[in-house]
């Protein structure tokens, strides 16, 4: 499986475009000395095969604008923490153990996955809901990840070894747009490459290949069942069976062949059998999404005829799904009844522990959160959920300047993470330090690609009048750093035309 069905729009289509015109651009421009010998050799006859360096960078942008712009996009640190901690466990048995990998969600009913340039995978919710077990889900995000380290996106461009480099442009981005939407009209791409693009809305069946027995011996060296990869395959192969013409978007973007799932039936066959129970986290993760379906109520009343219907894969996770969908309906005692007893059944998870903190603090109890949250942050120091959650709470009870120290203590171990400079921007405002207040908001949008608004959050420290001479001197450099940075970039898209 290469590449997704979200919806991409027109305004993000040419944003895309933009950022790999100014990529293409600094190509031209040039990097740091070190980097040279990595870059394109661009010339009349440009050569489409991107460094790692410039991969990374078009990943970066485009998945800065699908955060901003895409409302896809699901914007849930419970559900992206899951999947980046199933992903990173399959890179660690990757080809590549130790690649710059990220996972995110989209909301989307269809069955799809894709890789983007630099290590960016994106997952349909319609993809963990259709997964009947963790093994399955695992096989499909391990193929993608056998894109990657096989490098099958720049390799597929670099085919057209004589694209000059407007052609080579508006190829990377028909390439990434068609098959980001396997309905987009060719229309909307230059005319000139549609032909070419249409031609390769899927990898190769070589490609396919090499990511199907890539990611079937990542899948066993993680310890998953590798019959969930063919399991998953087969069953989107029959649903395309039955919906004939109107075939699902998994088989629209990459036809499967009977050749490519006996390969991994066979390859199977070969391997001693192994029961691997799925995750409570992943029942957990498919229970929110199916919770957030529908009206509330609808949402309620499902789960509630699965747990007296005793019809549930893990009753833990019903349980989860009820107390979630009476949240959604505002209804906080009999959520809290639910939670009650789902802290019967003695089961832990960062995801129980966050509905858990959000339960008591509807409740008005503030302190019970707090409670909830330092004790879940203490056996699950890596969720984000819970790391939000606990500052969230510090906030509402107007404790800034412990929310102040906490998030500091945050920021040393996820120095890129925008959300938590965000917390501290709001923190600062409410004590009135309005220099600090301006100087996480300048971060915050930085390390979401947004250069101009953060120049303009530095020059607004610099009217602030509190602050101290070393905080004043650190905004002042801070703004320098980002305006030399601006003007480059602002040169590199006038270069790149």
């Amino acid at each position: 499986m290469n590449i997704v069905n979200f919806c991409l729009s027109s305004s993000l289509f040419r944003i895309v475009r933009a950022v790999l015109q100014l990529t293409v651009a600094i190509a031209v421009s040039g990097f740091p000395n070190s980097w040279a010998a990595e870059l394109p050799d661009l010339g009349e006859s440009a050569r489409a095969d991107f460094s790692p360096q410039v991969e990374r960078r078009i990943g970066e942008s485009i998945m800065n604008e699908i955060r901003l712009r895409e409302p896809s996009y699901v914007d849930d640190p419970e559900i992206n923490d899951y999947l980046n901690r199933l992903g990173h466990r399959l890179v660690e048995a990757s080809a590549n153990p130790v690649g710059d990998f990220h996972f995110f969600a989209i909301r989307d009913n269809t069955v799809n996955a894709f890789a983007m340039f630099g290590g960016f995978i994106g997952v349909n919710t319609g993809t963990i809901l259709t997964a009947q077990s963790e093994s399955e889900l695992a096989g499909v995000i391990a193929h993608e990840i056998g894109h990657v380290t096989q490098n099958h996106l720049a390799r597929q461009i670099a085919k057209e070894k004589q694209n000059t480099i407007p052609s080579m442009i508006a190829m990377a981005v028909g390439l990434l747009a068609a098959r980001a939407n396997a309905n987009i009209g060719m229309a909307t791409i230059s005319s000139v490459q549609a032909g070419v693009i249409q031609s390769q809305l899927g990898f190769s069946r070589d490609f396919e290949r090499e990511a199907d027995r890539s990611g079937y011996r990542t899948l066993e060296k993680a310890g998953f069942d590798v019959r969930g990869m063919s399991d998953f395959f087969e069953r989107m192969q029959k649903a395309g069976r039955v919906y004939e013409n109107n075939a699902p978007v998994y088989l629209r973007t990459h036809p499967l062949t009977i050749e490519r799932i006996s390969d991994m039936q066979n390859r199977a066959q070969s391997s001693p059998y192994r029961q691997v129970v799925s995750s409570l986290d992943f029942h957990l993760v498919r229970a929110k999404l199916r919770a957030l379906m529908g009206t509330p109520r609808e949402a309620v009343s499902e789960f509630e005829t699965l747990l007296r219907e005793r019809k549930y894969a893990s009753q833990a996770a019903a349980q989860y799904g009820l107390a979630f969908a009476f949240m959604r309906a505002k209804d906080v005692p009999a959520a809290q009844r639910e939670m009650d007893a789902l802290k019967a059944l003695k089961v832990a998870s960062p995801i129980i522990a966050d509905l858990a903190a959000e339960i008591r603090a509807a409740a008005g109890d503030l302190p019970a959160a707090q409670d909830i949250y330092r004790d879940a942050l203490l056996r699950f120091p890596q969720a984000k959920s819970l790391v939000y959650g606990y500052a969230e709470s510090l906030y509402a009870g107007r404790q800034y300047e412990q929310a102040l120290q906490f998030l500091d203590s945050q920021v040393q171990l996820s120095f890129s993470d925008y959300k938590l400079y965000g917390l501290q921007a709001r923190s600062y405002s409410a004590l009135g330090r309005r220099l600090q207040q301006h100087r996480a908001q300048a971060e915050f949008y930085f390390l979401q690609g947004q250069l101009g608004q953060a120049v303009e959050q530095l020059q607004f420290a610099q009217q602030a009048t509190d602050g101290n001479f070393y905080e004043k001197s650190a905004a002042d450099a801070r703004l320098r750093e980002l305006r030399k940075l601006l003007a480059e970039e602002a040169k590199l898209k006038k270069d790149g035309g």
